[in-house]
């Protein structure tokens, strides 16, 4: 993701003509959460506690307050789904004031249902995910006293006002909780792979911080950018890849600093390859869209560590003319690439995406065998690396050499991967694995993607 691509898209459009891209092709970065969390706490008259997240205003008195739906407070001229949706006009100031009204999510904006709210005059508000939106909930600056809780608890408080004539409920005030598990989760909202533009090339390369973020605002504008909002703050908590995006540029600018000598390649290899893909709990990473154990295709080579970066043992490093041979590979013919080259320059015969050196690998198994190539640069201390695989199910993988010796800074030392399926080969469309490579003190990983048959 770059900050700016809409106006540079802009520009490159008036120059040159349409972009080659896809709207539906995945970002560089991916967001995923982090262990700090804004909580706050629904409680209802039955007992029951549900964790949710605001950084809203509490409440202005330390008691229960009478729960409302949006379906019970619905407007005598709204419909029964608009007004369980909080849409503007669908609510009735007289059946929602002076309670907590429980809305829920989808349609119109989060914060948009808690304004709809407050125009009613209701005390606060619960706003409960939809099925779509799961478990993944957003701190967000409410104009009133609010909390969002996930799916799954909506469901119990949507049970228990209507299980009773007088429901009540409390919202706690929003306090900051540290050392959450598990974390990182990808985000729902985050884009996903595959690569819709160039399929050998996997997307996300990473993932980063990116749900509920703390940054600077100008108090020019309101925490929410809205118009009926009139309150001012020099901070926010705000969440997508644009917030994912600046934490990668920060590593990427500390790593030029560290070592001014690498290349861009270089860096985004670092980056890549010391990244994790378990959690806090030791277990693997998982995807908030559906609660299942995430893949490349959601986390790219995994969460970042900016630690890890700076001392990477290898990388994959790429020079000018191994993009050249990339748009050879890609189809564009040596006229076309020329003007990027430094002088006359001619596409070779071997030239091959997936030999493009990328610190991940993924491959189209449409024979029963397939090889590629890679080229790692030493950037560390002199060091022996021996090659550790974790197949993707039903590929038989082997590198060679599978011992690599570098015996000095700078070094560089080619291997081939070869994939071969087994018996009736994988069961699913894709398949993943990766290839590690250790010194013992450093392990310089690489995601493995694996494409079967007639799969584009």
């Amino acid at each position: 993701k770059l900050i700016g691509a809409r106006c540079f898209n802009k520009g490159y459009i008036a120059y040159g003509g349409v972009l080659n891209s896809s709207d539906n092709s995945a970002r560089d970065k991916d967001a995923s959460t982090l262990d700090r969390e804004f909580q706050t706490f629904v409680e209802l008259h039955n007992g029951k506690r549900l964790q949710g997240t605001s950084v809203s205003a509490p409440l202005p008195e330390n008691k229960f307050y009478p729960l409302i739906t949006g379906e019970q407070a619905k407007a005598a001229n709204a419909s029964a789904a608009d007004a369980l949706l909080c849409k503007p006009g669908s609510l009735d100031h007289e059946k929602a004031k002076g309670k907590i009204l429980v809305c829920l999510r989808g349609e119109i904006g989060r914060i948009y249902k808690g304004y709809q709210a407050a125009m009613v005059g209701a005390a606060g508000m619960i706003l409960c995910n939809d099925k779509a939106s799961g478990n993944e909930i957003i701190a967000d600056p409410h104009v009133l006293p609010a909390s969002e809780i996930t799916y799954t608890d909506g469901l119990a408080v949507f049970a228990y006002t209507n299980s009773t004539d007088h429901p009540l409920g409390y919202i706690s005030a929003p306090t900051a909780k540290l050392g959450t598990k598990p974390a990182p989760v990808v985000a729902a909202f985050s884009s996903r792979g595959p690569n819709a533009v160039t399929p050998e090339i996997l997307k996300p390369d990473i993932t980063a911080p990116g749900v509920n973020i703390i940054a600077a605002i100008s108090e020019a504008v309101s925490p929410t950018n809205l118009d009926f909002d009139k309150r001012k703050s020099p901070f926010i908590t705000d969440s997508g890849t644009s917030m994912s995006c600046p934490h990668v540029a920060g590593v990427v600018g500390l790593l030029r600093t560290l070592h001014p000598d690498w290349s861009p390649a270089a860096i985004r290899s670092a980056i890549m390859t010391t990244a994790r893909t378990r959690a806090n709990t030791m277990m693997p990473i998982i995807d908030g869209r559906d609660g299942m154990k995430a893949t490349p295709f959601s986390y790219g080579a995994g969460h970042i560590r900016p630690n890890r970066a700076q001392d990477p043992g290898l990388v994959y490093d790429l020079s000018i003319s191994d993009y050249l041979d990339f748009l050879c590979a890609s189809g564009y013919n040596s006229t076309m690439i020329e003007p990027f080259a430094d002088g006359p320059y001619r596409c070779p015969e071997s030239a091959s995406i997936f030999n493009f050196n990328n610190p991940s690998i993924t491959i189209k198994l449409v024979r029963n065998s397939m090889s590629v190539i890679r080229k790692l640069k030493n950037v560390g201390l002199p060091r022996t690396y021996a090659a550790h695989v974790k197949k993707p199910y039903g590929i038989s993988v082997s590198v060679e050499p599978n011992i690599l010796t570098f015996e000095n800074t700078g070094d560089e030392k080619s291997f081939k991967v070869t994939f071969e399926a087994k018996g009736d080969g994988a069961t699913k469309e894709y398949e993943f694995g990766s290839l590690l490579w250790t010194d013992g003190r450093h392990h310089v990983r690489s995601p493995i993607v694996v494409a079967f048959g007639d799969n584009n």
